[in-house]
């Protein structure tokens, strides 16, 4: 199991996780995920509520104790009082990783002008990346894929171009994507025939 990604998704919503309406974030995810990584993955899932220690506790548990070398968030990153994912998940990191955070608002950006409200962050927890992403499935989508023009031509790299090498340098497992999707870049040194 070593060579396997182990990948925890959380959806992060208060109604959600009281049953008031479906959860959308963690489906999206994962059939993104799906259609993505060509190497093998497994999931550990987890809707929770939008509260700090809660979040905090959950993404201990997948890092800590179920090994998990990515974590996806979605949902809690927007100025309203009960939004603090971006705070539960500074508070677990080791190391910061702003440029995540800068390119998923640089991207959203193209599509609403709102989207500098957004507060995503990405960091490092032992082997583990996790990244913050928008709470909305088409914006979790354009943030991990980026922008192409209609040629399919890619404009604007989405934020998973880089994961892959940014797993490599924390240890976690290679893996592999679907370019058709999304290539994944690394230094032609870091690349494995």
């Amino acid at each position: 199991m070593q060579n396997i990604l182990n990948v925890g998704l959380v959806s992060i919503s208060d109604r959600a996780s009281s049953g008031i309406y479906e959860d959308k974030g963690i489906p999206s995810l994962r059939e993104w995920l799906e259609k993505t990584l060509i190497s093998p993955f497994k999931l550990e899932t987890c809707l929770i509520a939008d509260d700090q220690p809660t979040i905090e506790d959950t993404l201990i548990d997948l890092v800590d104790n179920k090994s998990c070398h990515l974590v996806l968030t979605t949902g809690g990153t927007g100025p309203a009082k009960r939004d603090v994912t971006p705070e539960a998940t500074l508070a677990v990191a080791e190391k910061e990783m702003p440029g995540f955070g800068e390119q998923m608002r640089q991207i959203s950006l193209h599509f609403v002008p709102t989207a500098i409200l957004s507060r995503q962050v990405a960091v490092i927890r032992k082997q583990c990346l996790i990244i913050n992403l928008p709470g909305q499935p088409k914006a979790i989508a354009q943030t991990l894929e980026g922008l192409k023009d209609e040629s399919g031509k890619q404009v604007v790299h989405g934020i998973f171009a880089a994961v892959p090498y940014c797993l490599d340098l924390i240890g976690a497992p290679y893996i592999e994507t679907n370019e058709a999707i999304c290539k994944a870049f690394r230094p032609k040194s870091a690349i494995k025939s």
